[in-house]
């Protein structure tokens, strides 16, 4: 297996590297990553020695670079993450999602296309998307794989035009394809625009937190490591042209998350004086918010035999530690962040 991983220096896409690295399969290991705001190379210092591991600095934008990238490591397998995916941002600047999720995804498979022309039956395109692309819930009802599509942000449009491509190359040209969407994940190495993180930076400077709204927006959330493995067992023994939908079967709302943080970051850090709830500020919610996201996982439990390890409460306990343990880390991936916005 010469798998290429790309968008393998940011969050989760460090987390799956370091996940399966080691596996036998893998002879080769290629991330690609153009190492925006989001990519680390820090992220896999631990493994950046192996001599299984190649990365290469490419843009997904540029159709030539991945062409080349497909064919000179001769990549058999493809789990493809990289993406724009803050949502906020999208908002904002939607062009960025727009090139990157859409003509990226389309450059790749067509690399891969092209590559594997007549020798598909030990290939494998496996597609990462959200349960975003799905829209909104109301209080009640599960996301299946069946779900219509309904994005309400550009992100969540961007995605969802991803997916309709994937699902088009399958069908029009044969490509062996799998795709999976997932719930919200949280763990190390999350670049701090993300809720978790965002809450432990606050609580560390003792600043306001800020809750959208009335806090009662609902996510179900994952942890990192388990959201690896289980793209590990879609990759390789996931139905061809199938989806799988990947969550944790953990709702919560974003204001008892906070809550819960402040509690547990008064009981890992109580040198910063406690009473961390007082903290908590609600802000004007965000335009397109969505009010539920909520997966049913059945599919992937019932086929594959995958189910979360992590319960959130241990999940969440071991990540506000990580996050008090790497200062050091969050400190420099911020400055890396505003020297480059500087130059930009």
């Amino acid at each position: 297996m010469n798998i290429l991983i790309t968008g393998g220096a940011g969050f989760i896409g460090s987390n799956l590297i370091r996940h399966i690295i080691a596996r036998p399969e893998i002879k080769r290991l290629v991330n690609l990553d153009c190492l925006t705001y989001a990519g680390h190379l820090g992220n896999l210092t631990d493994i950046s020695q192996r001599p299984n591991y190649t990365f290469e600095k490419t843009d997904l934008r540029d159709k030539e670079a991945v062409m080349r990238v497909v064919q000179q490591h001769d990549i058999t397998h493809v789990m493809h993450l990289a993406a724009e995916s803050h949502v906020d941002r999208s908002i904002t600047g939607p062009g960025d999602f727009i090139h990157t999720n859409i003509v990226g995804t389309f450059h790749l498979l067509e690399a891969c296309r092209s590559h594997w022309a007549g020798q598909v039956a030990d290939r494998r395109f496996h597609h990462v998307s959200t349960d975003e692309v799905y829209g909104s819930l109301g209080a009640t009802g599960l996301f299946t794989e069946t779900t219509p599509y309904a994005p309400n942000s550009p992100y969540s449009a961007s995605k969802a035009s991803s997916d309709l491509l994937v699902r088009a190359y399958h069908h029009t040209y044969g490509l062996p394809t799998v795709i999976t969407n997932c719930s919200n994940n949280y763990g190390p190495y999350q670049f701090p625009e993300k809720l978790i993180p965002v809450v432990i930076q606050r609580l560390l400077a003792r600043k306001p937190i800020p809750v959208y709204g009335d806090g009662m927006n609902v996510r179900d959330w994952l942890f990192v490591t388990d959201h690896a493995e289980a793209l590990w067992q879609v990759l390789n023994r996931g139905r061809l042209a199938e989806t799988y939908n990947i969550g944790g079967n953990n709702e919560w709302a974003n204001i008892h998350i906070v809550q819960l943080m402040c509690d547990l970051f008064d009981e890992l850090a109580p040198r910063h004086g406690g009473k961390s709830r007082e903290l908590i500020s609600f802000v004007k919610d965000r335009p397109g918010h969505d009010r539920r996201y909520a997966i049913d996982a059945t599919k992937i439990k019932e086929e594959l035999g995958w189910t979360p390890a992590y319960t959130f409460e241990r999940g969440i306990r071991e990540t506000i530690q990580w996050y008090l343990d790497n200062d050091a880390w969050v400190k420099q991936v911020l400055q890396e962040h505003a020297t480059a916005t500087s130059a930009g």
